[in-house]
């Protein structure tokens, strides 16, 4: 109804008309076409979906459509390839972009395009005259260019709030802090500015869900899904199991693709845990009666068919069994679907179900023994004493024959471990670089009463390991409080002779020694309660609630102990600068929406504390945790590396 107020005006108040078109020839799409035609229509207004119809069936039978001049479409996100089909089909004819909420009077952006846009999505555009429109984090504050926020307006465009519903209006319609005297409206919506000033839609704030403790952002998934080759139009739902565990289900219409190709092809963008796992090609995807995609029918449809066939190998013994039945009671995943070559990170286990695993099998295995082991075959033949348990503190991530690029060796953030990096390691799969992560004693919650260990003690060993298994081509990853670890490891290194052909620092600036001390001295006098309290709030540790509170509170002293650790050996190095700095360049990598690293584009070059050569790698999002919520990005980061030392 608000969109129709403008429609209806508009035109009569610059001496044109205005054309109604009944659902009757809406639902005749060739009536339809004839109603614009026979009407000398010259702007006309669709959502995407039925632009998308009306697309079809001038592709199926072509025809002049002499007198439109501009089609705008809105309501929906207009995706890219339906604005390359419309060139491709209509060249002379305008597209426009109009994007707008009721809440701000409707339209506040406008992108007018005379040909697809070259990017991967289709811009919102420019705001209107007097529409003020921000991208803002959740202090209201503006982010970055380029950088992820909601999108907010300001201006006249603004309303005053919704009627009889005070609660709502109070959350949304709040005091403009940049202007006094003027109303703000929150959208909900997100999305980043363009370098060239166009506004970027990213998707909904409330599209977001949660399966297995990731925040997952439906439109992301959709967007990359609709860049694939062949893909005309899709969606993005959420079904359930009859265990009740969430999964993501795809629908797409289009040329019909094979599903390994789908999965490669949002894998390459896309963490795991975002790409869907199931894919279903329909010839059209069913819309409402406001011609937009019916997201009701296709839960319903997901439902119904299941998740796609895959390949599958039934266990065979009877640890194999026991070890299906507790991946699918830690997994949520029936225990049918579970098979002898399944890999339990792949199937969307992380270190803490791997914790949850151990104890739902009464400690037949360990944190470190699923990590090594993954694949529950090979699992069941430790169990079995069929492969011998293996000691040390670096553990594989990759398969056999992984390395022929080298090696990449990893310190996790603090109170992490190694399984931390299995997604990074993941989207590193295909590079032919062994990726191997340390696991830090104490850190496993399966383990008992081990103790930690200094951090002198664990840089001592892992340089052993490294030289013992005689790794080549060395990279060093240190996140967070991990940097410290990883710092020390390479100076080392290099001073027993053997080269690293690069130091990444994530997630961490070298601030100044009497803050680092200041830290110290808070961090000490805080609970192991209190500890895992505040980590589970932030969201970085996205299962410790489901932990037993001895559990919890032990991942709690791992954080502290291992925060301690890096800050008295920063402010060591801050405070007597060490001598001789390293050969290996160092790649600051950081997320551009991390508070804990605000200010890296000028501040990452303070790492030249430990090395002349510093470069900065900033991932668009992520956050402090970026290798859990993007590892694709962080991946990134290492074959940017990779390409230099090929060059």
């Amino acid at each position: 109804f608000d969109i129709s107020l403008w429609q209806l005006v508009s035109a009569l108040l610059v001496g044109g008309r205005t054309l109604l078109i009944g659902q009757d020839a809406v639902l005749d799409v060739q009536r339809f076409i004839d109603t614009v035609v026979d009407g000398r229509v010259g702007i006309l207004q669709v959502v995407p979906s039925y632009l998308e119809v009306v697309l079809s069936a001038l592709e199926a039978a072509p025809r002049d459509l002499p007198d439109l001049r501009c089609v705008s479409v809105t309501g929906e996100a207009l995706k890219k390839e339906l604005a390359q089909r419309w060139f491709a089909a209509q060249p002379a004819i305008k597209l426009v972009n109009a994007y707008g909420l009721t809440e701000t009077s409707d339209d506040t952006n406008h992108e007018v395009m005379l040909k697809a846009p070259e990017g991967d999505r289709v811009p919102l555009g420019p705001a209107v005259q007097n529409v003020r429109v921000h991208v803002v984090d959740e202090h209201l504050a503006p982010v970055p260019l380029g950088a992820p926020g909601e999108i907010v307006f300001s201006g006249v465009c603004v309303g005053r709030g919704y009627i009889n519903d005070p609660e709502r209006t109070r959350k949304a319609f709040l005091p403009d802090p940049h202007r006094a005297g003027e109303r703000l409206y929150r959208s909900g919506d997100q999305g980043r500015w363009q370098a060239e000033g166009k506004l970027e839609f990213l998707g909904r704030r409330d599209t977001q869900v949660k399966i297995r403790g990731f925040r997952i952002e439906i439109g992301e998934i959709e967007n990359t899904l609709l860049r694939m080759d062949g893909v005309r139009d899709g969606a993005v739902v959420v079904a359930e199991r009859a265990d009740r565990s969430k999964h993501l289900v795809a629908f797409y219409s289009g040329r019909e693709l094979d599903v390994t190709e789908l999965r490669r092809g949002l894998g390459a963008s896309l963490p795991a845990y975002m790409v869907p796992a199931a894919f279903h090609w329909l010839e059209s995807l069913p819309l409402t009666a406001n011609s937009k995609i019916d997201r009701k029918a296709l839960t319903a449809l997901a439902g119904k068919l299941g998740e796609a066939e895959e390949e599958y190998h039934a266990p065979r013994t009877a640890t194999e069994r026991k070890l299906a039945a507790a991946w699918s009671a830690v997994l949520g995943i029936p225990q049918d679907r579970i098979g002898r070559r399944d890999h339990f990170f792949d199937r969307g286990g992380t270190s803490l179900s791997a914790v949850k695993l151990a104890v739902t099998l009464k400690r037949a295995v360990s944190l470190k023994d699923v990590t090594r082991h993954p694949v529950l075959a090979d699992l069941a033949d430790v169990v079995d004493g069929r492969s011998a348990r293996r000691d040390g503190l670096l553990h594989a991530l990759t398969g056999p024959g992984g390395g022929t690029a080298g090696a990449l060796v990893c310190f996790p953030y603090a109170g992490g471990n190694a399984v931390n990096f299995q997604p990074l390691a993941r989207a590193l799969r295909d590079s032919g670089r062994a990726v191997y992560a340390v696991e830090l004693p104490g850190h496993d919650l399966t383990a008992g009463t081990e103790a930690f260990a200094p951090l002198d003690d664990v840089v001592e060993q892992t340089v052993a390991e490294i030289v013992r298994r005689g790794l080549s081509d060395v990279l060093l990853w240190g996140h967070s409080s991990g940097t410290a670890f990883a710092a020390e490891t390479a100076r080392r290194l290099e001073r027993g002779g053997v080269t690293v052909q690069r130091l990444f620092l994530a997630a961490q600036l070298p601030g100044d020694a009497a803050a680092r001390r200041a830290a110290m001295t808070e961090l000490s006098a805080r609970g192991d309660a209190e500890i895992a309290a505040a980590l589970s709030a932030e969201g970085g540790y996205t299962e410790l609630g489901e932990l037993d509170e001895r559990r919890a509170e032990h991942v709690g002293a791992a954080y502290r102990h291992d925060c301690l650790a890096a800050h008295q050996y920063f402010a060591g190095l801050l405070t007597d600068p060490p001598a001789a700095k390293l050969a290996a360049p160092v790649t600051v990598v950081v997320a551009a929406d991390d508070p804990s690293t605000a200010g890296a584009g000028e501040r990452y070059r303070d790492w030249q504390l430990l090395a002349d050569d510093v470069q900065l790698h900033e991932l668009t999002e992520g956050g402090h945790y970026f290798l859990r919520t993007r590892p694709d990005l962080a991946a990134q980061a290492v074959r940017a590396a990779a390409a230099l030392l090929a060059s």
